[in-house]
């Protein structure tokens, strides 16, 4: 994040979200360049909504999972063409909803979706393409014998045209040779498909999970040799149809900034305790065990305090705003003369920390959004949010 320390310390009140287009762009690159030119890629924007409105020109869809999702592209004016419209839970409604904005690209995840699609897009006078999600052992898709069903009696249903399959198992996958073994567990399934029908896959939607490293120095590095190791079998299965690669965390996660600052500073039974702004309800990695992992933070002196509890090099367990013990967002954390007033950046939260965390705990304030953009400028895009009004009855 190439943005000026004091700036920052200034213009922005903790805690805060700040979101880099350059580092979302520099990724998206890296993906592009890594899987081809002939591979589309898709932004899950459930990783982070904020960032839609810097869609950098790699990506030529974005997956939307929910009607909340859906409105948030309506006022951003996503063109409908690039959405693809999934989810596990889709109501008859929302279907319709999707439909009027212009969206054709859908998924079905079972013989409901399969039936509402058609009946809404007949009702409307309208032919989608539909993309049938075949399941992995979970409760998302459909089980491959129903789906090479529906692509039997295709011709049944002339509301949607099945153009192909959507695949995504999970997310945080570490192991290359693991992503490898599913796709070529995948291919041999569309060879199935293939081979027991007259019906060839126009278009494939694949999820690859590709893990994201929170507590690594090399993080970028192990992430990139991740993609270039399974990029030959991605290309392998571009060439069985049209293909989208869909990620979220991978494209978003090193891209965002959550700034805290210290509000005061204390040492019990020997440790030191330091009490933020912010807390587990603002920011969260994937993977953290009560802060026993210790993820990459910029620690900004802003010499406000001279108070000397944080005198020297010490290991200091970083506490929220929360009225809990299990408010601890890392443990053992070094810094040196770490005081009250100082600001702590932690890296990597640009997927899902947002939102994953119990933000409405105590009725504390949601945090602000920042966007720092190409130009190096901070843009507000998100005020702070009250949130003690959803604590209080509508009627009073």
């Amino acid at each position: 994040m190439a943005v000026d320390i004091n700036k920052l310390c200034t213009d922005i009140c903790s805690p805060a979200y700040i979101f880099s287009e350059d580092d979302f762009d520099a990724r998206a690159t890296l993906v592009k360049n890594t899987f081809g030119e002939n591979v589309d890629l898709c932004f899950s924007i459930k990783a982070n909504p904020f960032l839609l409105n810097v869609m950098p020109k790699s990506f030529s869809k974005v997956e939307v999972c929910s009607p909340g999702e859906l409105d948030v592209c309506k006022s951003l004016g996503v063109p409908p063409e690039m959405i693809i419209f999934s989810g596990v839970n889709k109501s008859e409604e929302e279907v319709r909803l999707a439909l009027q904005y212009g969206v054709r690209n859908i998924t079905a995840e079972s013989r409901r979706h399969v039936e509402y699609i058609n009946s809404c897009a007949l009702e409307m006078n309208i032919k989608c393409d539909l993309l049938l999600r075949l399941s992995e052992e979970s409760q998302f898709g459909i089980d491959g014998r129903e789906l090479l069903e529906y692509i039997k009696n295709r011709d049944k249903y002339e509301g949607f045209r099945i153009v192909g399959i959507h695949y995504f198992t999970g997310t945080q996958k570490r192991r290359p040779s693991a992503i490898v073994k599913e796709i070529d567990k995948f291919m041999a399934y569309i060879d199935k498909v293939e081979s027991e029908t007259d019906y060839k896959i126009e278009k494939i939607e694949y999820g690859t999970g590709l893990a994201v490293d929170y507590f690594r120095e090399d993080a970028l590095q192990e992430e990139k040799s991740r993609i270039e190791e399974i990029a030959p079998k991605i290309q392998e299965l571009a060439k069985k149809a049209e293909l989208t690669v869909e990620m979220g965390r991978f494209f978003a996660a090193p891209c965002g900034y959550y700034v805290t600052e210290v509000m005061d500073t204390k040492i019990n039974n020997g440790v030191h305790y330091a009490i933020l702004d912010g807390g587990i309800h603002q920011v969260k990695y994937d993977g953290q065990t009560q802060g026993m992992q210790i993820p990459e933070i910029t620690h900004v002196k802003r010499n406000l305090s001279k108070d000397e509890t944080g005198k020297g090099s010490n290991k200091w367990t970083l506490c929220g705003s929360l009225c809990t013990t299990a408010d601890v967002i890392a443990r053992s954390a070094e810094f040196i003369d770490l005081q009250c007033g100082d600001v702590l950046i932690f890296h990597r939260t640009g997927a899902y920390s947002m939102d994953e965390g119990i933000s409405l705990l105590l009725s504390r304030d949601m945090p602000s959004v920042y966007i720092l953009d190409k130009t190096n400028e901070l843009r507000k895009v998100r005020s702070r949010v009250d949130t003690y009004k959803y604590h209080v009855p509508d009627n009073i």
